[in-house]
């Protein structure tokens, strides 16, 4: 079904936003609601259900955070995220240095957390049971957590030189968090350690670091600005601005050295890219220029590129219960591309109207009726 992406012809998302989409995400728990924030401050949530069961639809928007509404994001929405759990909480970031917790039934913020500096990211664990913290990636080289139950924000993981660009949690371990920074390193940290960090990956796997302390333990030769792990969390993606993805060990942290060519990234903030879900073999998609480049994770063959959007695509997401991608682009647009269906053979070409010779003997008539043979 991957392999068949295509942009789907008959559903259309309704067009909300006056501006640039920075960020989707579809809530994990029935894969129905997916909310969008954009470079307007506006957040907008849609039902992706075909409610009218006819073939073409359009997912329509249930509500939206818009310019009017009091507590709107001032500048740009750069992350947003369901809660894990259930659809009745979703969280949001901006470039106007706050993080909010909204209550979806009143549209208004439960919470909101301040920053000093821009926040380029925000995530919450997908599998934590036992804590409630939010990593949050800022302007400031400190990695930010704040805690959900107490509402504050204590706790600091200090290592990254310059801003942190993007933040990811294990899906396999709950205290586990990986950073990406413009510093060209990204760390992964065991938050429940005073010296939180685990190890900071690098991309040469300890060879090139003897000859000189300059190179050592990058990840990148530019801005780390897009992190992903793998559905398992047994790997993780990572993309600079030095044209490369590359693909970590997330136990050992070490380069397994896939190369997937020039992967194009101008982006000079978070980069939203996402890995398919139960495939074999698994899947990249990752927003590259105005189209969607698709990978094979393991062997880095770049297998389709998606092609529909008119500007930069600055992020995508995937439905994994029918392995449809959404994605959102400075064109104001958020394309829907699902998989091609195959074509039906037409009922009337019966059997005996194909050529004989091409029937497998094994799948011939072989039994006869007895009045045939008197």
């Amino acid at each position: 079904r991957v392999l068949s992406l295509e942009l789907n012809k008959d559903r259309d998302v309704e067009r909300i936003h006056g501006s640039g989409i920075n960020t989707l995400d579809i809530e994990p728990v029935e894969g129905r609601y997916m909310l969008s924030g954009g470079s307007d401050g506006v957040i907008v949530l849609y039902d992706l259900e075909n409610l009218s069961r006819k073939p073409s639809y359009t997912c329509k928007a249930l509500c939206s955070v818009g310019r009017s509404h009091p507590d709107v994001h001032r500048f740009s929405v750069e992350t947003v995220q369901w809660y894990p759990h259930d659809t009745g909480m979703f969280t949001s970031s901006s470039f106007d240095k706050t993080l909010k917790i909204w209550d979806t039934n009143t549209l208004q913020p439960a919470d909101v957390f301040h920053f000093k500096g821009t926040v380029y990211s925000h995530h919450m664990s997908p599998v934590a049971t036992k804590h409630c913290l939010i990593a949050v990636g800022t302007k400031n080289p400190k990695v930010q957590l704040c805690d959900l139950k107490s509402g504050s924000c204590s706790h600091i993981l200090q290592g990254h030189r310059q801003e942190v660009l993007a933040v990811s949690w294990s899906p396999r371990h709950e205290y586990v968090l990986a950073t990406a920074s413009a510093d060209s390193k990204v760390k992964l940290w065991d938050v429940r350690r005073a010296s939180a960090c685990l190890s900071t990956l690098d991309q040469h796997n300890g060879e090139k670091s003897k000859a000189s302390s300059e190179t050592a333990n990058t990840a990148h030769n530019g801005r780390v600005n897009g992190l992903c792990y793998t559905n398992d969390g047994l790997h993780l993606l990572t993309i600079g601005t030095d044209d490369r993805m590359r693909l970590w060990n997330s136990s050992t942290g070490e380069n397994t050295l896939v190369n997937y060519g020039k992967v194009c990234n101008e982006s000079r903030k978070g980069l939203k890219f996402t890995v398919s879900c139960g495939c074999n073999p698994e899947f990249a998609f990752v927003p590259y220029g105005s189209t969607i480049a698709v990978y094979t994770i393991f062997t880095g063959e770049l297998v389709t590129i998606l092609r529909g959007h008119y500007s930069t695509v600055n992020c995508c997401v995937l439905q994994p219960n029918f392995q449809e991608l959404y994605s959102g682009s400075k064109d104001c647009n958020i394309l829907a591309w699902v998989p091609a269906l195959r074509e039906p053979v037409p009922d009337d070409i019966s059997e005996k109207s194909l050529p004989q010779q091409h029937l497998n003997p094994a799948y011939e008539d072989a039994w006869s009726s007895s009045d045939d043979e008197g």
